[in-house]
């Protein structure tokens, strides 16, 4: 067998603290990314986009994605996939913990090019709404 088969577990995965309210362990693979976040409430990725699919699966607490056309509230239990190239941001509505699957991999994150999820800034009212 040729493929590199890896088996890991999260507790095993390093953490890395993104701001003081996100923190980020990733898994990168030869076609696909899968980052699993953990974050406060309050917490916010700021608008971007980038060429891969996403897909989140939010294990615990709620997230808003906000659209240019739209918001769309992700809570326990419910996946949202997002297309290629669509610029979106997320808020954090409760303290979450979420995976989120990309394809295909993130050769930005690997390059270092992730700054932004690095910045954050102080939530307001409205994006509670």
């Amino acid at each position: 067998m040729k493929e590199k088969i890896q088996k890991s577990s999260w507790e095993a995965v390093h953490t890395e603290e993104l701001t003081d309210l996100l923190k980020r362990q990733v898994l990168f693979g030869e076609k696909t990314t899968l980052a699993r976040f953990q974050g406060k409430d309050g917490a916010e990725v700021e608008r971007h986009q980038h060429v891969n699919e996403e897909n989140t699966w939010v294990l615990s607490g709620t997230l808003k994605y906000v659209f240019d056309d739209r918001e769309v509230v992700v809570r326990t239990g419910e996946i949202i996939l997002v297309p290629p190239d669509v610029p979106h941001s997320v808020i954090l509505l409760e303290d979450t913990d979420f995976v989120t699957l990309f394809s295909p991999g993130r050769e930005d994150w690997l390059q270092g090019q992730d700054q932004y999820l690095r910045n954050q800034k102080k939530p307001t009212e409205q994006d509670h709404a």
